[in-house]
């Protein structure tokens, strides 16, 4: 939290002119470039880079379905035979994929309640824990003799591991928001996606190492392999600082002094730190009290429904097709070996990608990184389309190739972008809130995918193949015309000036034109015309 987004929310005098604009704009600290902001502080950039083993976390469970799902071993123990070849059916395919993300949304309403109540570092512990007992149970979940019983143990285990996931991805964000600094913010967000794709590539090469093991232990070590993700945060809250805002929350003034002294350096006044967040408190207690319904109020509304659209970017560019490509290139034909090789690949190359993104969001802007990105990615899905027409092995390393890529361009613009966006775009008084909601229609829309997508490509249902690239081009350019139509430029906007441009309705493409120190002198000129002498 920050004493300047807080008085934001209400420094508006009647006539809806920003009150503290000059106080917001001389504090403002985006131009200080990203190094020296990490040396001013370093521990916060710590403790958040540690925190985000939870999104390592979250992109192995993500690939470690449909990975696994690719292991001749496990397609023996829990798929059946189809035409001389064992596969998961795909109506357990789906609910598997499916699990994880039902979980995610029940264990991030479950996270937020419990936060509030008990503090950040015993939510991430609790946790953290859950998650080693769910992993414990996808271990066992080949014991049952019954193949159904096999099946449901293991969505069961992926069911709990997506709640603890939930859990620890809602107080790890609320955590980090509470003490990064303006400056730091954005870069963290951006960094979402870094870790998400980190994860998956090293479960992705946890499996491949594991192929050459001998039965049951070959996709057993790929469960186990999770432990120590989970452990991490177990062993972090132990010398974490409690959040400072919570700590105020609940009147331990001293404790918070403490807390907020354990992640400043002695370069920064602690004691500062805490007077201008007691004073931000202290402001809020005064406030309406705002509901979810707020968020889809007067201007509130659009912003709320850019926020959400953000989230399933991810979706729309074909996120779930690709976390389950070793599996997908195995029905259009490829060994599993040779799948799993392509796969590393393409989460090397898209982990890259993510890295130069952090340059090229600031060099390009948001919108057009989206834009350019979607549309390149569009054209790409439709010729592995076209591809997969034709039957050969041409078609196989065609549609490899360019699903690398696909991972490629997004990493470097849509994907971490979107997170950019919905971050952004959300208003200052209504952000926890409506970051809630982004994150439900993110698991949403990612439950949906991952249901209907086994469908249209498994060869017991839908059986399209490559030709699925079809039904992801069509979603993909779907997503440029709501990004070309709703999506406004936000690069080098304070919090202020959004706020600003959003309650004047702006349309999408003035965004980028607006000027605060012009229109809002403009503004202020009419409202209060001069008075003759």
């Amino acid at each position: 939290m920050n004493l300047i987004e807080t008085q934001s929310t209400k420094g508006f005098d009647s006539h809806g002119i920003d009150s503290i604009g000059s106080i917001d704009a001389s504090r403002d600290t985006s131009h200080i470039p990203l190094r020296q902001s990490i040396k001013k502080f370093p521990r916060i950039v710590g403790y958040c880079l540690a925190l985000s083993s939870a999104f390592l976390l979250y992109g192995y469970d993500l690939v470690i379905v449909g990975t696994v799902a690719a292991m001749p071993q496990f397609q023996l123990v829990y798929g059946q035979e189809l035409n001389g070849k064992y596969i998961i059916p795909s109506m357990w395919l789906s609910l598997w994929n499916v699990a994880s993300y039902i979980g995610l949304m029940f264990g991030s309403i479950l996270g937020g309640y419990y936060q509030d109540r008990r503090g950040r570092r015993i939510t991430i512990a609790i946790g953290s824990f859950l998650s080693t007992i769910a992993v414990a149970i996808c271990y066992i979940s080949d014991l049952p003799e019954e193949i159904e019983s096999r099946r449901g143990v293991f969505f069961a285990s992926k069911l709990f591991q997506g709640i603890c996931i939930g859990i620890l991805l809602c107080v790890t964000q609320t955590y980090m928001s509470e003490v990064l600094p303006v400056v730091l913010r954005g870069p963290i967000i951006a960094f979402y996606p870094i870790f998400t794709l980190l994860g998956q590539l090293v479960g992705s090469v946890v499996v491949y190492t594991s192929l050459k093991h001998p039965g049951a232990e070959s996709y057993r070590i790929c469960f186990a392999s999770q432990w120590p993700f989970s452990a991490i945060p177990i062993a972090l809250a132990l010398f974490l600082p409690e959040s400072p805002t919570w700590l105020l929350r609940k009147g331990q003034s001293e404790n918070a002094l403490k807390a907020q002294k354990q992640l400043d350096t002695s370069r920064v006044n602690s004691e500062s730190v805490i007077d201008e967040l007691q004073a931000s408190i202290l402001a809020e207690n005064g406030s309406t009290t705002h509901k979810y319904a707020d968020c889809f109020v007067g201007v509130n509304m659009r912003r709320t429904l850019i926020v959400a659209f953000a989230h399933i970017i991810p979706q729309m560019f074909g996120l779930q097709l690709l976390a389950n490509a070793s599996y997908f290139m195995q029905i259009v034909g490829m060994s599993s070996s040779n799948s799993l090789i392509f796969l590393m690949l393409g989460i090397g190359l898209g982990l890259l990608a993510n890295v130069t993104s952090l340059w090229a969001l600031n060099a390009f802007g948001r919108r057009f990184l989206i834009l350019l990105t979607l549309s390149i990615v569009t054209v790409l899905w439709f010729a592995i389309g076209i591809a997969g027409i034709f039957k050969g092995t041409p078609t196989i390393w065609y549609t490899a190739v360019s699903m690398m890529i696909i991972v490629m361009i997004s990493g470097f613009g849509s994907w971490p972008a979107s997170h950019v966006v919905a971050a952004e775009a959300s208003s200052l008084q209504l952000r926890a809130k409506t970051q809630g909601i982004g994150w439900f229609t993110s698991g949403v829309g990612t439950a949906v995918f991952a249901i209907i997508l086994p469908y249209i490509y498994n060869a017991d249902k839908g059986n399209l193949g490559a030709k699925t690239g079809f039904v992801m081009a069509g979603f993909a350019a779907v997503a440029v015309v709501v990004v070309w139509l709703s999506i406004p430029e936000m690069k080098g906007r304070t919090p202020m000036e959004i706020d600003r441009m959003f309650s004047l309705r702006l349309r999408t493409r003035e965004f980028k034109g607006w000027h605060s120190d012009v229109n809002l002198r403009s503004e202020t000129e009419n409202t209060h015309p001069p008075t003759e002498a």
